[in-house]
């Protein structure tokens, strides 16, 4: 029971090591995804390729993808992904590894943060394993993987409220915060607004004030100090925003606030709509494998509400929850920031005497958790895949189904600490399977990563010198494959894709632009050489996809099939 005597060793120490502990099993649960995976759409890409641009021509002010403004986030992730491929690689290389990395440093932050706001209110053993649900759960360890600005989000937003709560825990009695607590929480304060706006500071300032409200004391015994805090945030946030005003004439706002914020706001922005109670239904199986302690983390947050620590966790859930709930637009990371106070109750909940009602109702949603999961790794080879890979799906699917079903078993039982013992270590190697071995196998999914394959093979990259770029793609204008062959690849339609291979350029041509595009030829004149298709699935459209690349005349370039 190795989970189970770490967190005993942890119980009795203190300091740094339960929040390095944390971090370090959120490395393990992100790790897999982030190696693995090929630049996903869209999201991912679109942040990967504007930071690549940034790289490539020196502007660290203006966000723009290909030769549009992105306007939508603030400038802090791409400055982070920048830095990294910046130390550790090269834009040129497009590997989305590199630009995944302040993802999984955010996800480490967030249960690193997790412990160390917990331990002002709750045993050390609580505290930790608050930080390994956190970041051994399916929602964070899947955006750990994710080149864009939630994980990081995520990260600074538990760092500032932990801060908080460490402040709140000392005026009543708890231990001393120490004087990095204040600096702390306006530091994480300043760069999540940085990373995506006003979230951080709507959570932070719900709870607090929901505990003004509940209390009808001081949230603090020290000041915050706002004169500070103030003059810290305007130094860290205040260049970029001034500067990017200037840069735009004021665009940016009018576009990032009145065309990206707003509409969410007023309705279902971008097809994400979605009724209120979405991101409760949800829960369940965004917190696996701690699923089963749902239900104690209920009887927790109502039996000892009073108490301080159950206190805090509840202003910095409810509140902000509630908010996402009510709020048009949805999709699952929106309420992220609020899973660290989800884990402390679920951390309390385990040695809470809950009653059979709410053993049976955590073991129930544990098993269809479970089961729902394995069901999605087998859906994933029936659909999408080969014959060999169903041992990937097989092995999947059997750690999904061994996490819910140990863990509920042993909750039946009453061993609900050998239950998350069992649970917590196979849901995420469960995890570890899917994202590193079963989807990456699935090629009908992976068509930007096979096209580019294809021009590779064929010499056809203008980054590899044979022929001149940029390649024209017609009907297929997804940013991943932006990002894998170039920015200045054209999105444009089949006569853009003719024009090219007249002029001793490559060409991608989807299937339903063929009749166009043949017209587009034989007015120019032009018999390119067919290099290879790809078939497969366009999962952010949901079209059934087929590519076609082509080589110019004046280039007889190898068949590259992928």
């Amino acid at each position: 029971m190795w989970l189970s005597d770490i967190i005993d060793v942890f119980r009795r120490a203190g300091g740094w090591r339960g929040p390095a502990v944390a971090a370090v099993f959120a490395l393990l649960a992100g790790l897999p995804g982030l190696l693995a995976l090929p630049p996903l759409d869209r999201d991912e890409a679109r942040f990967a390729q504007a930071t690549a641009q940034m790289l490539e021509q020196g502007d660290y002010v203006v966000i723009r993808l290909q030769d549009q403004p992105r306007f939508k986030k603030p400038v802090g992730i791409h400055w982070m992904q920048a830095a990294t491929v910046a130390t550790l690689g090269d834009a040129g290389e497009r590997d989305i590894r590199l630009y995944r990395i302040p993802s999984l440093l955010g996800a480490m932050l967030a249960a690193a943060a997790c412990v160390w706001g917990a331990a002002g209110f709750f045993s050390r053993g609580v505290a930790l394993l608050s930080g390994l649900i956190l970041g051994g759960g399916l929602l964070l360890s899947t955006e750990a993987f994710i080149a864009k600005t939630d994980a990081m989000l995520a990260g600074l937003t538990v760092l500032a409220m932990a801060a908080l709560g460490r402040l709140y825990a000392e005026a009543r009695g708890g231990p001393a915060a120490g004087g990095f607590a204040t600096p702390v929480l306006w530091v994480a304060l300043s760069l999540a607004v940085l990373v995506k706006g006003p979230i951080a500071l709507l959570v932070v300032g719900l709870t607090a004030l929901a505990l003004r409200f509940a209390d009808r004391r001081p949230l603090t015994a020290r000041p915050i100090n706002w004169t500070w805090g103030l003059i810290l945030f305007a130094a860290i946030v205040g260049p970029w925003a001034w500067a990017v005003t200037v840069a735009t004439d004021g665009a940016f706002w009018a576009v990032a606030i009145g065309g990206d914020l707003a509409p969410k706001l007023a309705g279902g922005h971008e097809s994400h709509g979605a009724p209120p109670g979405m991101h409760a239904l949800a829960a369940p199986l965004l917190m696996f494998p701690a699923t089963l302690l749902l239900p104690a983390a209920a009887v927790v947050a109502w039996r000892r509400r009073a108490e301080p620590g159950v206190r805090f966790a509840l202003a910095w859930l409810l509140p902000a929850w509630l908010v996402f709930e009510l709020t048009p637009t949805k999709l699952p990371h929106y309420v992220l920031p609020c899973y660290a106070a989800l884990a402390w109750l679920c951390a309390a909940g385990l040695s809470e005497a809950t009653g059979p009602l709410a053993r049976r109702l955590g073991a129930a949603l544990h098993a269809l958790a479970g089961v729902l999961l394995a069901a999605v790794a087998v859906m994933l080879v029936l659909t999408y895949g080969q014959n060999w890979d169903a041992p990937a799906a097989t092995v999947t699917a059997g750690l999904f189904l061994l996490a819910g079903g140990a863990g509920s078993l042993l909750l039946l039982r009453g061993q609900p600490r050998r239950a998350i013992t069992w649970a917590l270590p196979a849901g995420v190697l469960a995890h570890a399977a899917l994202t590193a071995f079963l989807v990456p196998s699935l090629k009908p999914l992976m068509l930007s990563g096979r096209t580019a394959e294809v021009l590779a093979a064929a010499r056809l990259l203008p980054a590899q010198g044979v022929i001149p770029g940029p390649v024209a793609v017609a009907g297929y204008a997804e940013p991943s494959l932006v990002f894998l062959i170039g920015t200045d690849t054209g999105l444009g339609g089949p006569e853009e894709a003719a024009e090219a291979l007249a002029s001793g350029r490559a060409a991608v041509v989807e299937s339903r632009e063929q009749a166009r595009f043949r017209e587009a030829l034989a007015r120019a004149g032009v018999r390119p050489v067919e290099v290879g298709r790809i078939a497969g699935l366009n999962y952010s459209k949901g079209d059934e996809t087929e590519l076609t690349v082509y080589a110019p005349p004046s280039r007889a370039a190898p068949e590259a099939r992928p």
